[in-house]
């Protein structure tokens, strides 16, 4: 146990008189507020995990500003003890302030967020291993104990791993361990990370990669906060670019330390060793995939400033950094930053937000940057350097609209003949194609042709979409999975259940019937369902294994395919649909990221785009190449209706499964909103997807001005209306998600 000696820490008035002292204590629990407790003085500082008793249980909490409570010290309680870990550092703990009075989250859950890795408090046990000693004279050398001594060496290894090396029972080597010809050392199970080397030299810049180097490289060297963006155009370097940031970030202060945020855990773990043959060492990686003893190690050294390089997705921004001096957020503009569920917020804003707060520069990386950040440029808040053209003078590619209400498909079929002939010329030249279709399973809809029953998951009104490949209906939303099953469960209709509308599944049945000889693969997150198994997919494409993948959004961006030459988009008018008010500039996202897959230096590429609405500004823009007149118009567009960037959003979500309570909470909390100058309110109204695992949902959306203090107005509002225990309640600053 790594804590101090409860008996010493505990703050009880002693008869020695020694003093005691007065600490607010925060707990990872749903609570607004630190709890003030008494300690033997001198208190522990601000940061410091502790042992304290709440309620009927001792928890553990770290030590904060006081709570303010007024109770006299002989009815507090004291603290247990004072663990030996790393205190949080000072940013960290007015990082964590400020996202709670932003996100309108309590303190303690935002605590929960930096202490997911409860066992880190304590450190690990140090484990025995074994290195080559000296074999006593006389020792017997059987073949397998001189296997055994032919794996060990001077770095330390496990009983395990020795026996594992050479084929032989763990038993063998405890043995020779015995006789001396192996010695026992004793070692940490999660040794410190390499630091990165600084003098090793990345990749030859181009011209304009070492401008945008440069002056980030200055900006660096300036200290304080600045948010810089990297714009450049899908396959120009931006990378490379932000490598040099790092370095020269990490160069500036030997205690300092960088985190690189990606979006996806597909691209983080080919990105893990691209940064170690930059930087000559592994980063500290921080993504679901890990193992608890792996998270454990990465959140320890990240505590105690010896993992100086981080890469991770968004929760890595709440890992406890000893002198976080540099973030990179790649990728900026991706949705997969906005976390939906439990504590609500966008990775990409927080990371500024924290740089401010620590006084270091933010520098954001992206081909299509969202219309926020390019506001913020264009109004000075952040700087930019752009990446006009790609790496080595590679053209981009051809992109082409295919109007399908001309080059429509066969009856009962998906893809074009323009779209048919182009991959069956890419074949003959032993060149790779790309079929797109953000659009998981084999049909998103399943309906009855007898009495037109809509398959959808119990509790909820979310669709069940068919995969054909296990005979499943699966709902996306809710992970509700079912046998297809032989009759409809309305009409009892036998083999009247149909599915509508295509998803990469339905795409590739149709690719492997026009091209039998073709090797043909799927890649979805059902196809691939962990980070390694899409990355063998991955890996095979670049390996030109597959000629023809048949891919959702996994495979759109970060992705270097060298023989990849033609990008199909098979529905490109998907994400057009509905009232989300950033579906066009998400559609121009992911469909230039995934046509910028096509052609590098080595080939030139081309993209087709198939669409029923070819005049959509949207795909106009990507068929022009245009893309500064399409995000003028769209900005254009939402400041004349006052949607963010140029005001504010707010989304209230309340739930039950009593329908009833939720729409009579829903009708109270409208009434009790105050009536204020540049604030409106809408609704409440049933969620587009009322009914999901059982709990009916309304939503009320708030919209204001920019310069209205949106939480301040929220607060006053809610603390107004009792919610009732059935219901629960939900604020989304900035809401991304209008399900």
């Amino acid at each position: 146990m790594n804590k101090a000696s409860p008996r010493e820490e505990k703050g009880e008035p002693r008869e020695d008189g020694r003093e005691t002292a007065r600490i607010g204590v925060l707990f990872p629990l749903p609570l607004p507020k630190p709890y003030d407790y008494l300690c033997a003085a001198p208190a522990p500082p601000v940061g410091a995990f502790v042992a304290a008793p709440f309620g009927p249980r001792e928890v553990t909490g770290v030590v904060w500003p006081s709570g303010g409570d007024d109770l006299p010290p002989e009815k507090m309680k004291a603290i247990s003890a004072v663990y030996e870990a790393p205190p949080l550092s000072r940013e960290l703990v007015d990082f964590v302030d400020w996202t709670a009075a932003y996100t309108m989250f309590p303190k303690g859950a935002i605590l929960r967020m930096v202490m997911r890795v409860s066992d880190a408090l304590e450190g690990p046990r140090m484990q025995t291993a074994y290195v080559k000693g000296e074999a006593p004279e006389g020792l017997r050398l059987t073949a397998q104990r001189k296997a055994v001594l032919a794996a060990a060496g001077a770095a330390p290894a496990s009983a395990a791993e020795l026996a594992g090396a050479a084929g032989v029972s763990e038993a063998v080597v405890r043995g020779l361990a015995e006789t001396g010809a192996l010695e026992r050392v004793e070692v940490d199970p999660d040794p410190p990370f390499e630091a990165p080397d600084l003098v090793c030299a990345g990749h030859d810049l181009s011209e304009d990669q070492r401008y945008a180097a440069d002056m980030i490289g200055a900006v660096i060297g300036e200290g304080g906060h600045k948010a810089v963006l990297i714009d450049g155009v899908t396959g120009s370097g931006k990378t490379e670019v932000y490598f040099e940031a790092v370095a020269a970030a990490l160069r500036r202060d030997p205690e300092a330390q960088a985190l690189i945020l990606l979006p996806e855990i597909a691209l983080t773990l080919p990105f893990l060793s691209r940064v170690e043959e930059r930087f000559g060492a592994a980063p500290a990686p921080w993504h679901s995939d890990l193992t608890g003893a792996q998270r454990r190690r990465t959140w320890r050294r990240v505590a105690e400033g010896q993992a100086r390089l981080v890469v991770g997705a968004r929760s890595a921004l709440f890992l406890p950094f000893k002198k976080l001096r540099l973030i990179v957020v790649d990728e900026e503009h991706d949705n997969a930053y906005k976390q939906e569920e439990g504590v609500i917020y966008h990775a990409r804003d927080l990371s500024v937000a924290r740089g401010s707060l620590g006084g270091f520069p933010v520098v954001l990386a992206s081909a299509t940057p969202s219309l926020e950040t390019v506001v913020n440029v264009d109004e000075g808040r952040y700087e930019a350097v752009g990446l006009s053209s790609r790496f080595a003078d590679a053209a981009l590619p051809d992109i082409r609209l295919i109007d399908m209400r001309e080059d429509a498909p066969e009856a009962g079929k998906w893809l074009s003949p323009v779209l048919v002939d182009a991959v069956s010329q890419n074949l003959s030249a032993g060149e790779q194609s790309l079929l797109f279709l953000n659009r998981r399973g084999y049909a998103p809809l399943t309906l009855c042709r007898r009495c037109g029953h809509k398959m959808t998951a119990p509790g909820s009104d979310t669709m069940l979409v068919e995969h054909r490949f296990e005979n499943r209906l699966v709902c996306h939303h809710t992970g509700f999975s079912m046998v297809k099953p032989a009759a409809c469960p309305v009409c009892n209709a036998v083999d009247a259940l149909a599915p509508c509308g295509p998803g990469v599944e339905r795409v590739a049945e149709e690719a492997k019937e026009r091209w039998p000889t073709a090797r043909i693969a799927v890649l979805s997150s059902d196809t691939a369902p962990g980070p390694r198994s899409m990355r063998e997919v991955l890996d095979a494409m670049r390996e030109g294994e597959i000629d023809i993948l048949i891919a959702t959004q996994v495979a759109a961006k970060g992705h270097h395919f060298p023989n990849l030459t033609l990008v199909g988009v098979v529905d490109a008018d998907l994400g057009l649909a509905g009232g989300d008010l950033r579906a066009a500039e998400r559609t121009y996202q992911l469909l230039s990221q995934v046509t910028g897959r096509a052609g590098r230096a080595e080939k030139p590429g081309r993209a087709l785009l198939q669409t029923y609405q070819p005049d959509a500004p949207v795909l106009a823009a990507l068929a022009s190449g245009d893309r500064d007149a399409f995000l003028a118009a769209e900005a254009a567009g939402r400041s004349d209706l006052g949607f963010p960037p140029y005001g504010r959003l707010a989304a209230i979500t309340l739930k039950s499964l009593d329908e009833k309570a939720v729409e009579a909470t829903a009708r109270t909390l409208r009434a009790a909103a105050p009536g204020a100058e540049g604030i409106e309110v809408l609704g409440p109204a049933r969620a587009p997807i009322y009914r999901l695992r059982g709990m009916a949902r309304m939503r009320l959306l708030v919209k204001t001005k920019k310069t209205v203090h949106l939480q301040a107005y929220l607060a006053d509002w809610l603390k107004k209306v009792k919610i009732p225990g059935a219901v629960r309640l939900s604020v989304d600053i900035d809401p991304y998600s209008f399900l």
